[in-house]
């Protein structure tokens, strides 16, 4: 399992667009209570360029993630397998933390889906949990109130830096015991105890997801 967005170019992109609202509103003398909160109008040339970037940085992160997956596939079969392809059994390779046009309640709408992944009744997902925490291989169950949707792992119960201040590098090393990964400092925000218990978040959204798997990890390599 393995996870990578569009490599800061999409950001780049947003950024560039970003710009460009804030000087349409300024040009329009729209009044925002913050300038962040600059947008562009559906329909409009700002919009569909907009629309344009972000579909393509959209599909640059997939394909970059089936590269990297092709990769780490080969190595393995070297390795493991003594040179003989394997054959998944099932692959994934789900967006989270973007936007796509879709049908909803009869009506088209643009669904935008932060630390969320979508779950059709045909979509396989990606849930994945902490560091020390299991991660599931979901199939989405279509429910039209949560627009399709489910969450992309648990979620944080403290922020990066008051994970910081609370846990200790003593702490990372018990919470990740069992399982080969960096043990120092640097990531001491993403300790396991500064996310939410996993299985409580999966049983909280059993009306979206079926679990199809559960995996897991030996090995966790961040950054």
């Amino acid at each position: 399992m393995l996870h990578s967005g569009s490599r800061h170019i999409g950001n780049n992109l947003a950024q560039c667009h970003i710009s460009t609202a804030k000087e349409l509103a300024k040009l329009a003398g729209n009044h925002l209570p913050d300038p962040d909160l600059a947008y562009f109008v559906a329909g409009t040339p700002e919009f569909q360029a907009y629309w344009n970037d972000l579909q393509w940085a959209q599909d640059y992160a997939r394909v970059n993630r089936d590269v990297m997956m092709a990769r780490f596939k080969r190595i393995v079969e070297k390795h493991l397998a003594g040179g003989k392809q394997t054959k998944p059994l099932l692959q994934v390779n789900c967006h989270h933390n973007y936007a796509e046009k879709e049908v909803h309640f009869g009506e088209d709408v643009y669904v935008t889906r932060k630390g969320a992944v979508r779950a059709q009744t045909e979509d396989y997902g990606i849930i994945p949990g902490s560091m020390g925490a299991k991660s599931f291989i979901v199939k989405g169950k279509g429910n039209a109130h949560s627009f399709c949707s489910c969450s992309h792992g648990a979620g944080r119960l403290l922020s990066r830096n008051k994970a910081k201040n609370v846990y200790t590098l003593d702490d990372l090393i018990e919470q990740t015991k069992g399982v080969e990964c960096r043990k120092d400092t640097g990531v001491l925000d993403e300790i396991p105890g500064a996310y939410k218990p996993i299985d409580q978040v999966m049983e909280n959204q059993a009306d979206l997801v079926e679990v199809v798997a559960t995996l897991k990890q030996v090995v966790c390599v961040k950054g």
